[in-house]
């Protein structure tokens, strides 16, 4: 069975062959307007349209060979792929080495797992893993299974290892069992657990609005945005957090902006309480950081999000733009309103439904 990753890799491409041969079709119902593409069959009428039917015929034969080949290949290098290209497996846990864990926060630490020298992790973007502990037992005497997800923050081509970022909360089973792991223990994981596919260009514009961790699904879509030339899409994310010691990849985003030059980190100017944001042709992506607790000379935003931030921060409502959330509880039910108990997404609601935005323009990790 071809894995989750292959298959969702090959969408984007398959349908685009797809899209060519049903132009295709489209343009040889034109040239031939009574030939049947399905059945192959000549048109009724004169010998010249006879031809054209043929001709017409052979070249969506060969149309269709053409992306049959493709299917076929495809097939033989996912079937490849289950042989060990991927580290990761949607449908089996597997343990991981830990390497190291360096702090990033006070509570929050980077913690670096080991892959085989030429393998890959395995995910698509955007996409998590499960993690897998057990931790103490029931009282039937099972042992008590943790499970939870996490969105690795490393780049999903880097080989020989991949990065997760894990907040230490007090009443976080699963975090404190990380915090407890030391280099060479192993966890084990699976997936990867397929999110939102993204491909370059998919969107004019993207808002992005993540509180704590929630940065991390954040963090790999705009990495996968800034690394490929092609891809025009302008970002703007706007990051909520206690305080500035608790922003996350803080230096890894400021980093971004020096290293781009179509990248800007914004602020609030703290006298006057003005957001600063620069034209839109001046920047690709636009951050702006939002604490609860500013310290005396804190540049950014402080309290909650407000409408006016999202106004000024987001792009506007429109089928061409995608919003992104992902945060706490309490984020989440403010800005777009929570995920369904199931998962799925749920109704829109909070400030993105006064707002204007449908359902369709936000996307909820």
């Amino acid at each position: 069975m071809p894995t989750l990753v292959s298959r969702i890799c090959f969408e984007s491409k398959f349908s685009g062959f797809m899209a060519l041969a049903l132009r295709s079709r489209s343009a040889l119902r034109k040239a031939a307007p009574a030939f049947s593409f399905h059945s192959g069959a000549e048109a009724a009428g004169s010998g010249a349209d006879r031809r054209t039917g043929a001709a017409a015929a052979a070249t969506g034969a060969a149309i269709l060979a053409a992306v049959a080949t493709i299917y076929s290949t495809w097939k033989s290098e996912t079937a490849r792929s289950d042989a060990g290209d991927f580290a990761l497996d949607p449908n089996e846990w597997r343990k991981f080495r830990l390497l190291e864990a360096k702090p990033v926060t006070h509570n929050t630490r980077r913690y670096r797992f080991a892959l085989d020298d030429d393998a890959q992790l395995g995910l698509n973007v955007a996409s998590c893993l499960l993690t897998k502990a057990a931790m103490g037992t029931k009282k039937d005497g099972k042992p008590n299974v943790i499970i939870r997800p996490y969105t690795p923050i490393s780049d999903p081509d880097v080989r020989g290892h991949f990065d997760l970022l894990v907040k230490t909360y007090p009443q976080g089973k699963m975090s404190k069992y990380f915090a407890a792991l030391r280099p060479g223990d192993t966890l084990e994981m699976k997936g990867p657990i397929p999110k939102l596919p993204y491909s370059a260009n998919m969107k004019e514009r993207i808002g992005m609005i993540a509180g704590g961790t929630g940065i991390t699904p954040m963090f790999q879509v705009l990495n996968e945005i800034l690394k490929n030339p092609e891809d025009k899409t302008q970002v703007s994310l706007i990051y909520a957090n206690l305080t500035p010691d608790d922003i996350l990849l803080k230096n890894e985003l400021d980093k971004l902006a020096e290293k781009h030059p179509n990248f800007k980190v914004l602020f609030e100017d703290y006298q006057t309480s003005t957001l600063v944001f620069p034209r839109k042709t001046d920047a690709c992506l636009q951050v702006f950081y939002v604490v609860d607790k500013p310290t005396r000379y804190w540049g950014g935003g402080s309290g909650f999000i407000t409408k006016d931030i999202l106004v000024k921060g987001l792009p506007p409502p429109s089928d061409g733009n995608l919003i992104m959330v992902c945060g706490p509880p309490g984020l989440m039910n403010h800005i777009s309103g929570d995920k369904a108990p199931d998962k799925s997404q749920g109704q829109l609601t909070g400030l993105l439904k006064s707002m204007g935005y449908t359902e369709d323009q936000v996307y909820k990790f």
